[in-house]
């Protein structure tokens, strides 16, 4: 089974409009709820793929109610913890001109409940899959993918990293299966700019130094590359197409990859994931399955 991580799931309110106007009232064209969460987008690019996952995480009040609900009637299993206090978060995304976001904050998560959600990780067994996807909310402690990792040592399970700076390179020790750094990502950890495939390369390999086993590096327009727990250097160019939305790319190529590895094959992952990116990347919401396989052919 696939297990995905969610701490701070959201109700997305998307919103369509003209050039906003600053202390004005603005009318929207069109709008629509989606229910995510970078963990929860990678269940359902699964699902649209085909591949069963479990999302776990954190849920709270009347939007909670909202995002079990929707998650589940898209055909997705879970198995969230449900807070006392306060209510899950409201991400108000407008879409005019350019991408503007105000993201709720959520709520708190109290020991108790973080307790509850690491003995869930006892039912993970050999074979399956942990994705630990984004940010941790601030009040939460700043190990706790550390904890994660470390509770399930020795049970031979995969683990997908899909964090930024030392979130992402406090996991390394614990040999996860898979990170995922874009290139702006990549060139935090190392400081200093990455012109080329070589540098990108070069750094994927420090990476893998430190105990990652497969590194793969999205890279907008340039496509993306992958260095194999096998030494083998892949690389993959960007699928053509416009452009319409940046939220869950990643975490479609995230899903991608995942199904593909499950064939065995590190370069028709890397393929797959690219497509699943492309697919998000140029629809309004997460990619379609028709889409994915679509855009599979280019490359």
């Amino acid at each position: 089974m696939i297990y995905t991580v969610t701490f701070n799931p959201a109700v997305d309110y998307v919103v369509l409009t003209d050039e906003i106007q600053i202390g004005r009232t603005n009318r929207a064209s069109g709008e629509t709820i989606r229910f995510g969460g970078k963990g929860i987008n990678v269940s359902v690019v699964l699902k649209e793929l085909d591949i069963p996952s479990k999302a776990l995480g954190f849920i709270a009040g009347f939007t909670g109610d909202a995002i079990e609900r929707g998650i589940a009637g898209q055909g997705i299993e879970t198995d969230f913890i449900r807070l006392d206090q306060g209510f899950s978060r409201i991400n108000v995304k407008i879409r005019s001109r350019s991408e503007t976001e105000l993201n709720g904050r959520g709520p708190h998560i109290d020991s108790g409940s973080l307790n509850a959600f690491f003995a869930k990780l006892d039912a993970l067994t050999r074979g399956d899959i942990i994705v630990l996807a984004g940010s941790i909310p601030p009040d939460m402690p700043a190990d706790t993918y550390e904890k994660i990792l470390e509770r399930l040592s020795g049970k031979q399970v995969r683990a997908v990293v899909d964090a930024t700076k030392d979130l992402l390179l406090n996991t390394l020790p614990y040999r996860p299966f898979l990170i995922k750094p874009n290139r702006e990502e990549l060139e935090e950890i190392c400081g200093s700019a990455l012109r080329t495939t070589e540098e990108i390369a070069g750094h994927a390999a420090r990476l893998q130094e430190m105990g990652a086993r497969n590194v793969l590096v999205s890279m907008a327009g340039d496509g993306a590359l992958l260095l194999d727990e096998n030494g083998k250097l892949h690389t993959c160019g960007a699928c053509r197409g416009t452009v319409k939305n940046s939220v869950g790319a990643g975490d479609s190529m995230v899903a991608g990859f995942i199904a593909g590895s499950l064939e065995g094959d590190y370069a028709y992952a890397l393929k797959l994931g690219t497509a699943a990116g492309g697919a998000t990347a140029f629809c309004d919401g997460l990619a379609r399955k028709d889409d994915i396989f679509s855009l599979l052919q280019q490359l």
